[in-house]
């Protein structure tokens, strides 16, 4: 049976020059030239390796020039490596640089007599301005309609002894558990089903540092940006929140118009694709500019979707039917068949690979022909299959185990054996094109590190909180 995917439309976002405005690409090519790892946060706000922040003004019209250069900096004559206090541009751009004055308070370069490229400018209207920032008086005119938060209200960073969930525990194992070198300047998050925080916990210890108060217990999270933000889906919100880790903050929230679930990132496109199942729908998020661009009207209730050779495949949990879209083919949606008790999908050489938990077997489906390829027995209760070159990992729950298979011959190449005693619940990528992974364990609460390229496992780790999920990134450098 061949259906055709119903495709809702692109979102035309429209708005003014300054309202989500996008830094002019010649700026943005020069921030780079002088410091190649500067990051242009997609609301505009500039990030300096040195964790300096430069806020953008946009001028009412900008000057027409063949070759963008520096016009002028504040203290004069510096370049952008130096971090001068402003920087105005020939083209009428300027970048101010985020100061803290004698109080500690967060402001910008006062000047008696600013120059008309700062008094006539704007900043962006959806930017998230640095808490507790305080503007000159004879410069007020670049806040325009944009909100100052001058009191740090949204600030939503938990210390642990301002905590009152009685599941934290402070104290460490009896033996201290040391830190491999594959975890060094990462950070831990993990995520619960008895809290609406995200803990955030430094590598091999088991009590957090502190967390990261939500709205609601979080369904799904994803670490982008190197580490820099946090999407996060939460029950019964129509949102998924952006949270910018250095300053735990929300720094976004992206409307939708029904209710997230699971977040797929798709790093080669800058697109995440997130699952609405109540609503068959799947929304595609524009990581650039951190907003919603496209829905796709699907079949079913939406679960266990991946991505793979330009195709997403998902299972509808209540028909327990099987679809594949073709991205690449104007969205056809393909019906692949009905499996039962399906419990994870990976797809590779053309074949589609199907657990089903409760008959612990494995279907492969050729995925032009839709015959079965084969079938086999595999670990008990298998939760999570995860592909990594030729090989299948296949997360057997009962035992804590992974098996691995050959996806070329259909045969069993290999075995991890995790000895945790719980319950393992999650198999997953630590990063993209990464050759770590993550295997969580609901019932003992650790989680440990396997070694894809060599099929073994590296450490495990004990948590003093229950583990729903756990999200390893880079470490970033926290704002003060």
């Amino acid at each position: 049976m061949r259906k055709f995917l119903i495709l809702l439309g692109i979102l035309v976002i429209t708005a003014s020059n300054v309202f989500a405005a996008k830094i002019p690409e010649e700026v943005q090519n020069y921030i780079h030239s002088q410091i190649p790892n500067a990051d242009i946060r997609f609301d505009g706000v500039i990030i300096l390796p040195s964790n300096t922040l430069y806020l953008p003004l946009y001028p009412s019209l900008f000057s027409d020039i063949k070759t963008l250069s520096v016009k002028k900096t504040y203290p004069a004559n510096m370049t952008l490596a130096q971090e001068p206090n402003i920087v105005i541009f020939n083209n009428d751009f300027v970048l101010m640089k985020v100061l803290s004055d004698k109080e500690g308070h967060r402001t910008v370069m006062h000047q008696t007599e600013p120059p008309v490229e700062v008094r006539t400018a704007l900043l962006p209207q959806d930017m998230l301005v640095p808490s507790g920032l305080i503007i000159p008086e004879n410069i007020k005119g670049i806040i325009g309609n944009l909100k100052i938060d001058t009191k740090g209200e949204d600030i939503i960073r938990v210390n642990n002894d301002d905590s009152f969930e009685d599941f934290l525990k402070q104290s460490e194992p009896v033996s201290p558990q040391k830190l491999i070198s594959e975890l060094a300047g990462k950070t831990v998050f993990v995520t619960t089903n008895y809290s609406k925080n995200i803990q955030v916990v430094e590598p091999a210890k088991a009590s957090p540092s502190y967390s990261l108060a939500q709205k609601s217990i979080p369904i799904d999270v994803k670490a982008i940006n190197n580490g820099q933000f946090l999407l996060v889906t939460s029950y019964d919100r129509p949102f998924i929140d952006v949270v910018s880790v250095a300053d735990s903050r929300f720094i976004k929230q992206i409307a939708l118009p029904s209710n997230p679930e699971q977040i797929l990132l798709d790093k080669s496109s800058d697109k995440a694709y997130v699952t609405s199942p109540t609503e068959s729908t799947i929304y595609v998020v524009d990581l650039k500019s951190m907003a919603l661009i496209q829905k796709i009207k699907i079949n079913g209730y939406c679960e266990h979707i991946i991505l793979a050779d330009g195709k997403l495949f998902y299972v509808d949990k209540f028909q327990n039917e099987i679809w594949a879209i073709e991205l690449n083919n104007e969205y056809r949606l393909k019906d692949i068949g009905k499996f039962p008790n399906v419990s994870a999908l990976a797809f590779a050489n053309n074949k589609l690979f199907i657990s089903s938990r409760t008959k612990s077997r494995i279907a492969v489906i050729d995925y032009d022909t839709l015959g079965l390829g084969n079938e086999f027995t595999t670990v008990n209760k298998p939760t999570s299959m995860l592909l990594h070159g030729n090989s299948l990992y296949v997360l057997g729950s009962q035992n804590n185990e992974i098996q691995i298979i050959d996806t070329v011959s259909n045969t069993i190449s290999g075995e991890i054996k995790l000895s945790t005693g719980g319950y393992s619940s999650g198999l997953k990528r630590m990063s993209e094109n990464d050759n770590l992974a993550i295997v969580t364990d609901l019932k003992n609460n650790y989680y440990s590190i396997i070694d894809l390229n060599k099929a073994s496992l590296i450490k495990t780790y004990e948590l003093n909180i229950p583990i729903k999920d756990v999200i390893i990134a880079d470490k970033v450098k926290l704002f003060e």
